[in-house]
């Protein structure tokens, strides 16, 4: 019984961090002063809809990403290429 409950246990937590799973990009304005109020705002106010920050609406606010989101990163690098002999 007591396995049973925490194998429920460790489901639940599983199941908790893969919904629990959150833009992690960075944002900033180029070339303008902007403070951390102004930031939440923005933020607040393009993330309504979604559970999901909408970037059209962050970069027409003048906001770009700094490091990139998911989707956006550079796939792992496959083995590196064999060198011929000489």
């Amino acid at each position: 019984m007591h396995a049973l409950v925490t194998l429920s246990l460790a489901l639940v937590v599983l199941a908790l961090a893969g919904c629990g799973s959150s833009d992690d990009r960075e944002w900033m304005k180029i070339n303008q002063k902007y403070t951390k109020d102004e930031f939440q705002r923005d933020y607040r106010e393009c993330s309504r809809k979604k559970d999901a920050v909408d970037e059209p609406c962050m970069r027409q606010r003048g906001w770009v990403p700094v490091s990139p989101s998911k989707s956006d990163a550079a796939p792992a690098a496959g083995p590196a290429p064999q060198r011929g002999r000489y």
